[in-house]
């Protein structure tokens, strides 16, 4: 398959998972874990961001305990981060900002990629370069659903679809999914910091548990 063909794999996948946890993990003992209450829980999809020296072996190891899930991996800033991340067994990978290097490197080793836009220009730039699955980032603070829905408008014809992330929650979700152009969102509030530094894995189960039920009531 061509880089087009795989961006819509992974397109059509996240249009059944919908919620997309974005995960800062600095060990991989935590990372295996959380990867496992994702699986259990019912929401079997992880962005893992390249963030902390842990990210690389947090997707081999997951990729290799739980095959199931659909791993990407995030903050791919550069060449050499995006290697590591589909040689670790990443299936996709996004970024907050637009960077022609990673792009060119994506397209050309049919590598599923979502680069990172919140102005139109830099969609124009990512259409150019022949992306049409974008991450917007950082949503809420771009001006949130209003500023995606006047984004999208312009360029609906064009078939861009996007992914949203940075500030969504509970309380935003379900008016960010109900925007047919929005594949899924990054769950940022999934996975909390200080629940992972802390082993609290309670009450991150308990998290993803609503999370799941309150995307089912959104279906």
């Amino acid at each position: 398959m061509n880089f087009s063909e795989n961006v819509r794999n992974v397109v059509s996948a996240l249009r059944q998972i919908r919620i997309v946890p974005v995960l800062v993990l600095n060990d991989v003992a935590s990372g295996v874990k959380m990867c496992e209450i994702l699986v259990e829980c019912g929401l079997p999809a992880a962005e893992i961001t390249f963030r902390t020296a842990a990210a690389e072996e947090v997707i081999r190891e997951a990729a290799r305990c739980f095959p199931e899930l659909y791993l990407g991996a995030g903050t791919i800033l550069n060449v050499r981060d995006l290697e590591r991340a589909f040689a670790a067994g990443a299936k996709f990978a996004v970024a907050p900002g637009f960077n022609p290097a990673v792009v060119k490197s994506a397209i050309a080793n049919e590598w599923a990629f979502a680069p990172g836009v919140c102005t139109p220009s830099e969609v124009e730039q990512a259409m150019e370069s022949g992306c049409r699955f974008l991450k917007f980032f950082p949503a809420e603070a771009a001006g949130g659903v209003k500023m995606i829905k006047s984004l999208i408008a312009p360029y609906k014809h064009m078939g861009v679809e996007f992914m949203p992330t940075g500030g969504i929650t509970t309380g935003n979700v379900a008016e960010y999914l109900a925007v047919k152009e929005i594949v899924a969102v990054g769950g940022t509030w999934l996975g909390k910091a200080a629940d992972l530094e802390s082993g609290n894995f309670d009450a991150i189960r308990e998290t993803v548990k609503a999370a799941v039920t309150l995307k089912n009531s959104l279906n």
